[in-house]
């Protein structure tokens, strides 16, 4: 399906007229590879934040950057910007559950993940906490959703059901179908939990709701966490858990509930907290806290006629580094596709255009830190940026780059947020493929990368890459090694690097990334978001420092 209106048509007229797509360079996929390689080798020990592994990052990425003719664009005429977090490391985890005589020892990794992010605490300690179901733990004034009525939720714990009310019956829509919102997301469960004065939270895994597996749960959660500095330690709960469904069912079954007829009901507005009467949790580990820096990598080019003025091209550098052996006794999570493979194409796209002539606006070229430790190292430059967010023009996020070959779709997630569905869709007609809304908007994607926090704060921000079917033999076998990616190696030690990767698709993506960014860096239009987008107000604020 064409997805295309007058508008877009009007681009694609353009872009051909302008010579944009005919003068694309060439990309160079040896390069992506050889990039990707090193990153995510085991020397680069998985890319944690603030180990040693880091500097070898930064010296990398920023050698790159310099190699390209890119300028430094951190703090102080450096290459990098310092981002000051919280590390977090629980320890000793103790935790069961009780309902009478009925008694549920908990390990962790195995029957629960519980951590925390509250600053200035040696220990957590919960005796005998009460838990209150608050189905998905929503608090929605402008969709009429409450699901606390009034209840009291100080020291106790709530048990939560992961995504929003509409995952399991869209035709209802008061969260907008199938799309997930940031209701959805588990850091807005523990957000409102810390509001709300609870305890803790357990979210109640499930892999549908979720989108993925326990495994990236237990790989995501069993190590250090992070957040930003915070002077308010009440800005977080205490504790932070996930929990395996056959539990919870257990769990729900000792105190009798129901727990398919509780989720049923939780998705209406009518729904009342249920206290799980006669049941508890008690709860104990160290917490080693330690105040920590990290940075940003960040290179330029500066405009020749209107400097001032940004476009931005991102992705993370980091992964999870170092964690729990795998059946192989493989502990490196060398992050490969997740996300070597886009901080590749970042450089790839600093060498062209640092080849080519100078661009009239800006362009900066950001890798960002602990993106998989809640976003953070965007959200640090969303709250504190080096260049005004007014005049940022917008931007491009990579986040695990295609490697299996081309497709016939190009995938943009948040369709029908901004103008950049036309002007993308135009560059991507012109290649012959066709732009496909979200595929999977149960899964949040939008709320999951490091677009999100400059979107949130009003900066259009594109993040679009291959989808659909592939167009090139052996098709079912590129199919599989993508569903595999998907099922069996994403945040975990597998995701390494193979010789055998097809980069034409990403090439493909990168001829879209530079397509759009070289007409918006040497030309004077504003991107815009659409009517009804929740970004829109924010970048309305700065609407007379855009001329």
């Amino acid at each position: 399906m064409r997805l295309f209106t007058a508008a877009a048509a009007l681009l694609a007229g353009l872009a051909l007229s302008s010579g944009t797509l005919a003068q694309t360079p060439v990309f160079d996929a040896a390069r992506l590879s050889e990039h990707t390689r090193i990153l995510s080798a085991d020397d680069f020990e998985g890319r944690g934040i603030a180990t040693p592994a880091e500097q070898k990052v930064i010296d990398y990425v920023s050698g790159q950057f310099r190699a390209a003719g890119l300028e430094p664009g951190g703090e102080n005429g450096g290459w990098t910007q310092s981002v000051a977090l919280n590390r977090f490391t629980a320890s000793g985890v103790e935790a069961r559950l009780s309902v009478g005589d009925w008694m549920q020892p908990l390990a962790q990794g195995e029957q629960i993940v519980i951590s925390t992010r509250r600053p200035g605490q040696a220990e957590v300690s919960l005796s005998d906490a009460p838990l209150v179901f608050v189905g998905y733990g929503i608090t929605a004034p402008e969709r009429d959703w409450d699901d606390f009525k009034g209840q009291d939720m100080t020291g106790k714990i709530m048990v939560v059901l992961v995504n929003d009310a509409d995952f399991e019956e869209p035709a209802l829509n008061t969260f907008g179908g199938r799309a997930m919102t940031y209701y959805g997301r588990w850091t807005y469960k523990y957000e409102e939990a810390a509001r709300r004065g609870a305890a803790g939270v357990i979210i109640v895994h499930e892999t549908a709701p979720a989108s993925y597996g326990w495994t990236t749960v237990r790989n995501s959660w069993t190590g250090p966490n992070f957040d930003i500095v915070r002077a308010n330690a009440d800005e977080r709960v205490p504790m932070e858990s996930w929990i395996q469904r056959d539990i919870a069912v257990e769990l729900f079954t000792r105190a009798g509930l129901d727990f398919e007829a509780l989720k049923v009901q939780a998705r209406r507005r009518d729904f009342q907290p249920v206290p799980l009467t006669g049941a508890s949790m008690t709860v104990s580990f160290d917490v080693a806290s330690q105040r920590i820096e990290t940075q940003n990598i960040i290179g330029r080019l500066t405009g020749t006629t209107r400097p001032g003025e940004t476009f931005l091209y991102t992705g993370h550098w980091d992964h999870i580094g170092i964690g729990t052996p795998d059946a192989n006794g493989d502990a490196i999570f060398n992050g490969a596709v997740d996300n070597a493979s886009g901080i590749a194409g970042l450089i790839e796209l600093a060498r062209v255009f640092g080849a080519g002539p100078r661009p009239e606006r800006s362009l900066v070229f950001i890798g960002f830190t602990a993106e998989e430790s809640g976003l953070l190292g965007s959200e640090y430059y969303g709250a504190n940026p080096l260049y005004p967010l007014a005049t940022t023009v917008g931007g491009v996020n990579m986040d695990s780059a295609n490697v299996y070959g081309r497709t016939a779709g190009f995938g943009i997630v948040g369709y029908g947020q901004s103008d950049f569905d036309e002007r993308m869709g135009a560059i991507v007609e012109a290649q012959g493929r066709i732009v496909e809304p979200d595929t999977n908007v149960a899964a949040g994607i939008y709320f999951r990368s490091d677009h999100f926090p400059l979107a949130k704060r009003g900066v259009p921000m594109a993040y679009a890459r291959s989808s659909g079917a592939f167009v090139d033999e052996p098709i079912a076998a590129r199919t599989s090694a993508r569903d595999d990616y998907t099922a069996r190696r994403y945040h975990q030690a597998d995701d390494e690097w193979s010789a055998d990767w097809d980069y034409a698709g990403q090439i493909q993506d990168l001829e879209v990334y530079w397509a759009l960014g070289n007409t918006l860096a040497n030309g004077r239009a504003w991107p815009a978001w659409k009517p009804g987008s929740e970004f829109g107000p924010a970048r309305e604020v700065t609407a007379d420092q855009r001329r």
